[in-house]
């Protein structure tokens, strides 16, 4: 006799975790310069960081990244 397998399909749903926080960060891809902002917990904070990388480069590309957290929980 061979084993059996059953499978349950359950329906589950992701959701931000607000307790998670949201992290922004700039990237310039200007001409392959690389620099970046780090991650901020304010969104203003990278923001400003690539204004000023404009300012003292005159690079106007940047990658935005914001990353949050999220939470998988079942919908039963």
């Amino acid at each position: 006799m061979s084993p059996r397998a059953i499978y349950r399909h359950v329906v589950h749903t992701i959701r931000h975790a607000p307790e998670g926080g949201i992290t922004y960060e700039a990237f310039c891809v200007t001409g392959g310069c690389g620099a970046e902002s780090g991650p901020h917990p304010q969104q203003e904070a990278a923001q400003d960081w690539a204004l000023r990388h404009t300012g003292r480069t005159g690079h106007d590309l940047f990658r935005r990244v914001f990353t949050d957290h999220a939470k998988v929980t079942r919908a039963e």
